[in-house]
């Protein structure tokens, strides 16, 4: 029988398989979509640390696809929110079914599971526009067609359907940091976390016959340290670090700055009621239905706090400590014109100017008697 939990990103009680556990402390992350530029390092990251094996070679831990039209695997997203029916938001919570609360007679979700096939286009949709199709695309502001990209990886959610579904009792979450594992041990490859996955975040190794999946780079985080895909994200758009419950954020906590205190960072598509903990500060540019349908109801709020960060130093600061260091950042400040960084022994870990200074050579260098062109 299912029991009732309370999922503080729909604002209510719902159905979970097991009653509410929540860990010591939760692994979660901070993905800025407004500065990713899909280059794909963070997926090679992960598939040259984790996924180089035989029976890994369709496995893409972290991967980056183009919305609105890119999925992996195919039409992911789309197949379970046809599923799911519509989707409902009240003022304060939203009012449809999760993907427990929708599961049929006898099930413990809702759910499907990619065909093989499904598997075979990473790379579906990339660079696609929406809108206007019968003019073709073309360059207009404000935007006329659009898109962005949604870099994605494990959430290590706090109600997880892998979890839910497994027959066998081989995933667990880590009390120690909320990270979600199969035991390879116990896995017989049955493939239900697979199936019950909203995200499709689990992988099935037909050389090992057991499923796989993100592991939160755990040794790297047990050593106070980033995951692979956060420390090698060119354009900066990560943060790692453990977010707490909305009624005991800590301002100095940039997870919970920015997700409880400033909410500019949001879940994606919490009406499946995972609790999953990946947050997204949405991209600009794109149409509100489409990102409300994504990312729940306070889009527009969020969109508006994140557009005045430049003049707001705090803000400002935050956002600037993603990727300036490899170490997890536990809490933060913003001094001055600086923003300062600090481990979970209160020590600091690195500092970064809130304005980089701009230096303007003259066009002839008197000491040197040249005209400077385009040399340096």
């Amino acid at each position: 029988m299912p029991h009732q939990v309370f999922n503080w990103q729909i604002n209510r009680k719902m159905d979970y398989w097991y009653p509410e556990a929540r860990p010591q402390r939760q692994w979660a992350a901070v993905f800025d979509i407004n500065k990713c530029i899909a280059c794909q390092t963070c997926t090679i990251a992960c598939k040259t640390t984790w996924t180089s094996g035989r029976g890994q070679e369709t496995m893409l831990w972290n991967n980056v696809e183009t919305k609105p039209f890119g999925f992996y695997p195919t039409a992911w997203d789309l197949r379970i929110l046809k599923m799911l029916g519509a989707q409902k938001w009240g003022k304060e919570e939203y009012e449809g079914d999760t993907i427990f609360e929708a599961a049929p007679e006898g099930e413990r979700y809702l759910g499907y599971r990619p065909d093989d096939e499904d598997w075979a286009h990473p790379n579906l949709g990339e660079d696609e526009c929406s809108e206007p199709i019968e003019k073709g695309a073309y360059l207009q502001v404000p935007h006329a067609v659009w898109f962005f990209y949604l870099a994605r990886i494990c959430n290590h959610c706090t109600y997880p359907a892998c979890l839910a579904a497994c027959p066998r009792g081989a995933i667990y979450k880590r009390q120690e940091d909320g990270i979600v594992l199969i035991d390879q041990r116990q896995c017989r490859g049955h493939r239900e976390c697979m199936q019950a996955c909203p995200y499709k975040k689990t992988f099935f190794n037909p050389v090992t016959g057991t499923s796989e999946k993100c592991i939160g780079c755990f040794p790297a985080i047990e050593s106070g340290m980033q995951p692979q895909c956060f420390t090698n994200c060119i354009g900066k758009i990560r943060l790692h670090g453990f977010i707490s419950l909305p009624e005991k954020a800590r301002e100095d906590n940039p997870i919970d700055y920015l997700v409880h205190i400033r909410k500019i960072a949001l879940p994606l598509y919490p009406q499946f009621g995972l609790e999953p903990n990946v947050y997204y500060v949405p991209p600009l540019h794109v149409k509100e239905k489409f990102l409300v349908q994504m990312f729940g109801p306070q889009v527009e709020a969020a969109k508006e706090a994140y557009m005045k960060a430049k003049d707001d130093p705090t803000l400002l600061g935050c956002l600037l400590l993603f990727g300036s260091t490899p170490r997890i950042i536990h809490s933060f400040k913003v001094k001055g014109e600086t923003a300062y960084a600090y481990d979970d022994k209160g020590g600091e870990i690195c500092r970064v100017p809130l304005k980089e200074p701009v230096y303007i050579r003259p066009y002839f260098d008197e000491a040197r008697a040249v005209h400077r062109h385009n040399i340096s």
